[in-house]
């Protein structure tokens, strides 16, 4: 029997929890409140018995001190901040004390930077353009050093955009909130939560150690999404809003500013993963069909 450890309950680590296999006994998962543990421990979560207890990133309580004692599988989701990643500092002894068995890790693309819309794979020198890109880089490089030092295998799970039941175009256009941005040339990859979830307990399955591009089959552009999803709803597409015009935030600024196809090779072929939503039609297309979109 296994014990999961998951440091920050989020969107993607709450599709590991429903995804992860009977043989997962014990599963504990972090959040940053008291009083939001608190709640989330009086009910099953996904589905699951969890113990949730909360970690702000600063201090290591005995409960989750005992929790990584025990430990056979570490998902961590928390991101790192401009100090560098709050669970190697706050809880390092004992991770070191206790090493796991595996542990995933989940980044982003985006340490890749800008590629003018070329291909990159897990060999690619990053190029990371955002400060949370770099934040995200040195913390893929403090776990691999982890992991290096205490013979635990690290997964690098480099993310693209995330999206999944309650948080997808379908979602986006029913709320009124869906925009068709056009920057030529612009292209995006994209992943269902679900797959994420796939890929995270084949890392740790294999205990693979490395990095791995976790993405779809097809890059594309992201006003091809929208427009898709609103003919999959028999509404009109929202009006072309050209990129210069569109009075986007500087964070999503940063997000175009970026254009690149990422491979998913390793993915594939190191991991095994058979993408249940090998593209943003087929994973539309089903999300639909269990209703979201609907108002």
């Amino acid at each position: 029997m296994t014990h999961l450890l998951v440091f920050g309950l989020g969107y993607s680590s709450r599709a590991v929890l429903r995804a992860a296999p009977a043989t997962t006994s014990r599963i504990t998962a972090t959040v940053r409140s008291a009083e939001r543990a608190a709640a989330l421990s009086s009910a099953p979560v996904e589905g699951r018995a969890v113990t949730v207890l909360p970690f702000d990133g600063t201090a290591l309580s005995p409960d989750l001190a005992a929790a990584i004692g025990a430990a056979d599988h570490i998902l961590v989701s928390a991101p790192p901040d401009e100090a560098g990643d709050p669970v190697l500092r706050a809880c390092a002894a004992a991770l070191a004390a206790h090493p796991a068995k595996a542990i995933a890790y989940l980044s982003t693309v985006g340490v890749y930077g800008d590629h003018g819309g070329g291909w990159v794979d897990e060999t690619t020198e990053p190029r990371p353009a955002s400060p949370r890109s770099f934040e995200r880089l040195a913390a893929e490089r403090a776990w691999a050093a982890y992991g290096a030092a205490h013979g635990v295998a690290v997964a690098i799970l480099r993310l693209s955009g995330i999206y999944g039941p309650g948080q997808n175009a379908l979602v986006n256009l029913a709320r009124g909130t869906a925009r068709r941005i056009i920057k030529p040339g612009q292209v995006f990859n994209r992943i269902h939560v679900d797959d994420i979830a796939q890929a995270v307990l084949a890392s740790f399955a294999r205990r693979y150690n490395g990095i791995v591009n976790v993405t779809d089959d097809e890059p594309s552009p992201p006003q091809d999404v929208i427009t898709y999803a609103a003919e999959l709803m028999g509404v009109p597409p929202p009006p072309e809003v050209p990129f210069e015009d569109s009075g986007l935030s500087p964070m999503g600024r940063s997000f175009y500013g970026e254009c690149k196809r990422v491979s998913n090779m390793r993915l594939k072929g190191e991991l095994f993963v058979k993408l249940l939503h090998p593209n943003f039609k087929a994973a539309l297309r089903a999300l639909a069909a269990g209703g979201d979109g609907r108002r």
